[in-house]
């Protein structure tokens, strides 16, 4: 049997005033002992990597971290109701740390943006404009509200997000995807000129970014140009094959809002 079993594992979230006060020292070691060796055993989607944290968090309860990796791999299954309530638990333990990522999580994977907007109000109180999965908090809300098609907020948040990275390094520090996403904001707006100029810059940094050719070659029919949008179709379709789409590290799990499927692009893009 495994070593775990020897240790009670948690019936239930329930059970704060159990929890048994340990040094860092001690902490590290069963963390160890049990997430460490753990981790080196077993994927962190197998049943056994599960018993090894439930191990760990028998002896402590309030560590936040443990919550935290407990939830990861529920959410990268897509089992989200699992996941999210390991996480509130860190949230509940340290919301410092884990606010953030709750929000984030909210945002991109459960995609319950009004309660994503709420995390990030509190997060941005406890950190600023922090960034986290390499953009700002004010990326991440710009995306919130896109979800909610209150797209005049959502600009306001895009231009907060490339207002502040300009001011960082200049306009080589704006990342691509804020000038993709404002894009799909105007484009939204029915300012199709404009989010065609947005998207240039995109395709600038990321020439062959299929999602951008996608959403572009839309403005230009919008625009009466269909012989050049029946062409950036196609080469948005080619790329797409190829694997040219987000770049974003947790696309693999979750899809982004507007990223595209290849479904979209076959049997869409000439009727948009």
């Amino acid at each position: 049997m495994y070593c775990m079993l020897a240790f009670v594992c948690l019936n239930s979230l329930g059970q704060e005033k159990n929890i048994i006060k340990t040094s860092k020292a001690l902490k590290d070691s069963i963390k160890h002992k049990y997430v460490t060796n753990g981790a080196e055993r077993y994927s962190y989607f197998s049943h056994e990597w599960q018993l090894y944290l439930d191990s760990a968090l028998a002896i402590i309860p309030d560590d936040a971290s443990l919550w935290e990796l407990k939830s990861m791999p529920y959410d990268k299954s897509r089992k989200y109701e699992m996941g999210e309530k390991y996480l509130d638990k860190a949230v509940e333990l340290d919301a410092y740390n884990y606010l953030d990522l709750r929000a984030f999580q909210k945002c991109i994977f459960y995609k319950k943006y009004k309660e994503a907007l709420i995390d990030y109000e509190g997060a941005v109180k406890l950190k600023g404009n922090y960034t986290m999965m390499e953009h700002p908090y004010s990326f991440y809300q710009g995306i919130c509200y896109l979800g909610l098609n209150e797209f005049d907020s959502a600009m306001k948040y895009f231009d907060r997000t490339i207002n502040t990275e300009q001011k960082t390094g200049g306009d080589s520090f704006v990342h691509f995807m804020d000038w993709f996403y404002r894009g799909i904001t105007l484009m939204e707006k029915e300012d199709y000129e404009a989010a065609i100029t947005n998207f240039d810059k995109t395709l600038s940094r990321y020439h062959n970014f299929s999602d951008v050719q996608y959403y572009k070659s839309i403005c230009l029919r919008k625009l009466n140009r269909a012989e050049a949008a029946d062409k950036l179709l196609d080469e948005a379709y080619d790329n797409f094959k190829k694997g040219y789409s987000f770049t974003e590290d947790n696309a693999i799990y979750e899809k982004y809002p507007y990223q595209l499927s290849g479904y979209m692009i076959k049997y869409h893009g000439k009727s948009m």
